[in-house]
């Protein structure tokens, strides 16, 4: 956040913020990858030795917690400046977009660098042939998202297209949960 508050012009806050914004999204996404999928026992030591390699678990999981819980705050207090006091529109629908995507695109990450059944790693396969497709998405949005007007005139066509127009609704999606492995 210093890299916000240090910005002397309004522009140049708002264009900081949602860079920080973006970065505190990807730094949080371990724990959020933990909790969807609900990893524990033995994967979750294979999970943490692929982003700490061969370091002591504990200290792994705790460094990360304390990762997780300071990006955390920190970016709700990204989205109170945005929604409250800078009125950036970027920082609404338009980053809920871009973290679903990336959400994605880490699970497609992680449930390959996870997968030990053949089940498990022909979905990673499959995965895989998408993941330069996630890339190439979470690229656009980033720019776009970066280079929107604070007050756009104009919407980012993905919030345009996700519009409720009232001749559809929302339905509910079960997802099926994964085995859990102790």
């Amino acid at each position: 956040m210093r890299s916000v508050s240090g910005q002397t012009h309004l522009d140049r806050q708002v264009m900081a913020l949602r860079s920080t914004a973006l970065s505190l999204l990807h730094r949080k996404a371990i724990f959020d990858y933990l909790r969807y999928r609900e990893i524990t026992g033995r994967k979750r030591h294979r999970f943490f030795t692929v982003f700490y390699g061969s370091r002591d678990y504990v200290n792994a999981v705790l460094a990360e917690h304390g990762n997780y819980v300071r990006c955390s705050s920190s970016y709700l207090c990204t989205q109170y400046l945005a929604e409250h006091l800078m009125e950036d529109y970027a920082l609404e629908e338009p980053l809920q977009i871009y973290e679903q995507w990336y959400a994605e695109y880490f699970r497609a990450y992680c449930d390959g660098a996870l997968a030990e059944s053949e089940d498990e790693k022909l979905a990673a396969a499959l995965m895989e042939e998408l993941k330069p497709l996630l890339v190439h998405q979470l690229a656009e949005a980033r720019q776009a998202i970066l280079q929107m007007p604070q007050n756009p005139s104009k919407h980012w066509r993905e919030v345009q297209i996700r519009k409720a127009t009232g001749d559809t609704q929302k339905l509910r999606v079960q997802l099926a949960m994964p085995d859990r492995v102790n």
